[in-house]
Formats: C-alpha cells, structure tokens, sequence
C-alpha cells in the first residue's frame, strides 16, 4: 500500500467522495489499482487521478453513468468527443428551455399586461405559396425550419406582398399533433416539392404583437385570450402567426416582432346588456 493511495488519499486528490469510489468500483467504472485481499483496503496509483477528473466533469454535466462508460472506454478521439459533443447538446438545449421557462415566468408575475394593445382586423381572403403538414407539438420547431427553407426556395424572385406567416389547429396544442401551414404571400404561388397555392378565408382576428424571442410568447397568448373573453368574443379557427421581423430579418432577437392573430366572432349579449367596448 506504501507505493499506491489509499481511498481516502485519492478521494482529496480527486474531490470525489469516498462513498462515490467506492460505488464506481462496484459498477467497474473506475476500479482500483489492487485491493487487499485481506482486509478489503482499495488502493490507487496516481496514473487514475485524470481519470477519476474525466468522470468528476462528466457527472458535474450529468452525463448517466452508462455514458460515462462509453466514453471512457473509446479510444478514438475523435469518436470520443462526438459522444461528449452529443450531451452538450442536450444541455444546451435544456438550457435554453430552461432560461425560456424563466423569461416567461418574470413576465407571468408582472402586476400589468405589458401595455397590451390588441386591435381587431377584418382580413381579406387570399392566396399564398404554403407548405401545410400534420405535425407533433414537438417536431413544430424542426419542421418549421424545414418548411420555411423550402418555401423560400421555391418564392424566390416572386414578387412579396407581405410578411411570412403561418397558421396552427387548435389540435395542436390541444391534443398535441394538429395541421401547421407556414406560407408567403406571393404573386403566382407556385407549386413546387411540398409547396403549393393555398388559399386564407376571409374573417375577423384579433390581433397583437409579441415582441422579442418567442421565449414568452405563450404569455402573449395567453393575455390576448383574456383580452378575446374580457370582450365577449369566441375564437373560431386556427391561430395565426405573422412574422414581420424574424431571424431573417435580424439576428438580435431582442428586434423581432410577431403578431399574432387569433380568428373570432362576436356573441350575442344577453338581453338588457352591451357588448364589451373594443376600445
């Protein structure tokens, strides 16, 4: 044991607790250098400290144990720093979730409405150049981006009429997977690939804008639906987006503005009462 570390030694050279090594002993991700077949004393050299600092960092990331062992067992660098890119990935992605579900609680716990403005619009029929599928509530964003490159590719040197927007089913945030349309209103929509004419119905939105990421948009929605019901309306139809300053537009996102627009109707008030002023 003289030339060698004990566990406790190696728990201070490695900031990994005693209890931690002895578990990744038990399931073969970092084993001793010999045990004392006598008493059961672990013993490790000081070639396992980067070691036992690789898998420190990996837990730190929260990289499963299983993973940990993948990596730890390739011997390719490059294949190595694949997996390892792999999870920081995820992290990232689970970052930007995370600082979205902040941003949109900050805003939720504001005592106002961020100065709402909502303006209700007759909107004309007309015909786009649109890509329209039947999506997940979790693929919208990766198909989105897919649709949208396509559809830019095949409008490209038409004449615009507007901004891009797209229209969403209520069956997709109700039950999950519903029809999404991403679109631009063009001279002579063309049909190409997935892209085709489709033609938008005439109708009344009411409409407000989001500005900023769509981290919090869903706290836009939300305050436009209670807008929609303060002022005795029913929504009636699929949600429309609006894109009229996006990624394409400007990479800060701190410019980009969305409307958003939600089709409605007015009820009939109750005898003896008025309808909610607009205003």
């Amino acid at each position: 044991m003289a030339s060698g570390l004990t566990i406790g030694e190696f728990s201070q050279l490695t900031h990994l607790s005693v209890r931690t090594l002895r578990r990744y002993h038990e399931s073969g991700l970092l084993e001793p250098a010999s045990v004392d077949p006598v008493n059961g004393y672990r013993c490790y050299t000081s070639d396992q400290i980067p070691t036992a600092q690789v898998i420190h960092r990996l837990r730190e990331l929260d990289v499963p144990l299983a993973d940990v062992a993948k990596i730890l067992a390739t011997e390719d660098t490059v294949e190595r720093a694949d997996l390892v890119g792999e999870h920081l990935r995820w992290l990232e992605a689970e970052l930007d979730r995370t600082r979205a579900a902040v941003t949109s609680l900050r805003n939720l716990l504001r005592p106002d409405d961020g100065g709402l403005r909502v303006e209700l619009r007759p909107v004309a029929a007309s015909t786009v150049a649109g890509v329209e599928d039947v999506v997940g509530h979790e693929e919208v964003l990766s198909w989105f981006d897919g649709a949208m490159a396509e559809l830019d590719a095949a409008v490209a040197g038409l004449p615009a009429w507007g901004p891009p927007g797209g229209c969403y089913a209520n069956e997709l945030f109700t039950r999950g997977r519903g029809t999404a349309l991403v679109y631009r209103p063009v001279a002579d929509p063309p049909t190409r690939g997935r892209v085709r004419p489709v033609d938008l119905p005439a109708g009344e939105l009411a409409v407000v804008v989001h500005p900023g990421p769509h981290d919090d948009i869903d706290v836009t929605y939300g305050r436009l639906g209670a807008w929609v019901v303060d002022h005795a309306l029913v929504v009636d139809g699929p949600v429309h987006e609006t894109y009229l300053v996006g990624p394409r537009d400007d990479p800060d996102p701190a410019a980009w503005r969305t409307e958003i627009g939600w089709p409605v109707f007015r009820l009939a008030p109750p005898p003896g009462r008025q309808p909610a002023d607009d205003s």
